[in-house]
């Protein structure tokens, strides 16, 4: 089947359509179409081994899907040379995964700096930038601190200020509160919305966790490699 072209429709940032994706005989996406606003907060739900996480590696040019075509601002992306997909990664996607993958050598500042330096940032203005959200994000007084010396809590806030630092349009999160207790993954989750309200941005993030599932604007829920339904709550704001 040749793949399938979309007309990006108004207020639709992130567009997929007909997206298959299989690692040698395991068929993990089946095909199907999703659609994501722009300033929405999106959860990907469902059991573990539907696909979730392979979907959003897709959507973040991680992975590219074997059949289909994902679109941000309707360009097709998936047209892209891995070089170019590097770049487009860097500028407007930021990643914040469950396990933080903070460098344990480096600082704070300095893990948050690190994609503005992939950018091309001075090293004056990945700092100021990096100083600013750390900032925002509870970390004053931490930033001199490496990993091994701040908490669970506070290593995440490190890696979601690492993923804002280049602006990016997208935030992609993978089980960002599964290594959380119960109080500091509700701040986290609160913490995605405010800073969607103040920047803007898009966040994706595949969740177990039905708090944050329930806040959210769209919820996309998957099972056996299918996106089973698509709902979207406009009274979550």
């Amino acid at each position: 089947m040749n793949p399938v072209h979309v007309i990006l429709l108004p207020g639709y940032m992130i567009t997929g359509t007909h997206i298959k994706k299989a690692y040698g005989s395991l068929e993990v996406l089946k095909g199907f179409d999703f659609k994501i606003n722009m300033g929405e907060v999106a959860a990907i739900v469902g059991p573990s081994g539907a696909g979730k996480s392979t979907l959003l590696h897709i959507i973040g040019t991680i992975d590219t899907p074997d059949s289909g075509e994902v679109f941000f601002n309707g360009e097709n992306i998936t047209k892209r040379s891995s070089a170019a997909l590097a770049k487009f990664r860097n500028k407007h996607i930021g990643f914040v995964f469950q396990f933080h993958h903070l460098l344990p050598e480096f600082t704070a500042l300095e893990n948050v700096c690190i994609p503005a330096y992939i950018a091309g940032l001075s090293k004056a203005e990945a700092s100021e930038k990096a100083m600013v959200l750390l900032k925002r994000l509870g970390l004053a007084t931490r930033v001199h601190h490496k990993p091994n010396a701040l908490s669970g809590g506070e290593q995440q806030r490190v890696a979601v200020a690492r993923a804002l630092v280049n602006n990016p349009s997208v935030i992609l999160a993978d089980e960002p509160s599964g290594n959380l207790d119960s109080e500091n993954a509700k701040q986290l989750h609160q913490l995605f919305f405010e800073l969607r309200d103040e920047f803007n941005q898009t966040f994706v993030i595949v969740t177990h966790n039905d708090e944050l599932a329930a806040m959210a604007n769209r919820r996309l829920s998957m099972r056996d490699g299918y996106i089973v339904e698509d709902s979207s709550n406009p009274n979550n704001n």
